[in-house]
């Protein structure tokens, strides 16, 4: 009970009925981003994503807190330029792996959600907080701007938001995070793992091969203008429309039925 977190993985992983539970496991570090933790992190994102068994992913954070962001001991220690480029590169895969695998992934979040570890919160497809959770992305507090948690706020809530705590470093709490955007739902503490359930339950009971092909879609038509965003629409609309799980679906409906997909 009392061993040292080294002692302990960074990184715990349990499985229940289709939904991969990932929890950073540095809780005397508040979750911090080690170099450690996002190899740890990657590795499991990419044993998931390929892994048709797991419906959801829940990300959550062990004791206090959900994620203080960067480890900055570990970075001041590491006092190079080119460390920095490799800490931050290695940053972004983890990021750009949550939107690109075909599993929808929920940020569950109590505590403090700060720079690197609000930048997790606004890249997971969803977000449930429990009531006293706070966020911000507070490196102009120590001279430095949060430039790649930058990139997720921009995508999450409005420019003028986003910018706000960008430059003045300010917490937010979970009522105004869910105002602007940046979480769906917030809970008091004891009814957060079952509200997250409510998710989960809802997506599992969804076909995987809709959902594997929307929400490739929906982030890829983000970038795009209004014209070819409404081509890739319609293709893949057009091809999950031919899936077997669509004709299943449409017959139970019509059927007045629970559908049973074809793919699980």
């Amino acid at each position: 009970m009392n061993a040292p977190d080294t002692a302990l993985p960074i990184l715990l992983r349990q499985d229940e009925n289709g939904v991969a539970t990932l929890t950073l496991n540095r809780p005397a570090q508040f979750n911090s981003l080690s170099e450690e933790m996002l190899a740890e992190l990657q590795g499991a994102l990419d044993a998931i994503a390929g892994d048709a068994s797991v419906r959801v992913v829940v990300l959550a954070g062990a004791g206090k807190a959900f994620c203080a962001g960067h480890d900055l001991k570990q970075m001041r220690a590491n006092h190079s330029k080119a460390y920095m480029q490799k800490l931050f590169k290695q940053c972004g895969r983890v990021m750009t792996t949550i939107v690109a695998m075909p599993q929808p992934v929920i940020a569950r979040i109590h505590g403090i959600a700060t720079a690197a570890g609000c930048q997790l919160v606004a890249m997971c497809d969803l977000a449930v907080a429990a009531e006293g959770s706070r966020f911000a992305v507070s490196g102009i507090n120590v001279g430095l701007f949060c430039s790649t948690p930058s990139v997720a706020l921009g995508r999450a809530m409005g420019r003028k938001q986003a910018m706000e705590m960008l430059l003045t470093g300010d917490f937010i709490d979970a009522a105004e995070a869910q105002r602007r955007g940046l979480v769906n739902r917030v809970v008091p503490l004891d009814q957060l793992d079952a509200e997250v359930r409510k998710l989960t339950d809802s997506i599992c009971a969804k076909s995987a091969v809709a959902i594997g092909m929307g929400k490739q879609m929906f982030y890829k038509q983000l970038e795009m203008g209004l014209e070819g965003a409404y081509q890739l629409a319609s293709e893949t609309m057009a091809c999950n429309m031919m899936s077997d799980d669509a004709g299943a679906g449409i017959d139970a409906f019509m059927e007045k039925r629970k559908p049973e997909w074809k793919h699980r």
